[in-house]
């Protein structure tokens, strides 16, 4: 199935779940706050957040700095 994942068309398997995407992106061990179709999702719901054809996801990276 294909969503959008910052605002690029990406392929994905059905049924992935939020923490699905994000191994299979590489980005299992950032901090991140993550989108879908304009509302957070907890990091407490990524493995049950199933994504559906046509979401938009917005993952962003915290960085630190000092």
């Amino acid at each position: 199935m294909q969503i959008i994942v910052n605002g690029t068309p990406t392929d994905v398997p059905e049924r992935i779940s939020m923490s699905g995407l994000i191994e299979q992106l590489g980005l299992g061990d950032r901090r991140l706050a993550v989108e879908v179709n304009r509302e957070l999702v907890p990091r407490s719901q990524f493995s049950e957040h199933e994504l559906r054809t046509g979401d938009s996801v917005e993952i962003i990276h915290a960085v630190g700095g000092g």
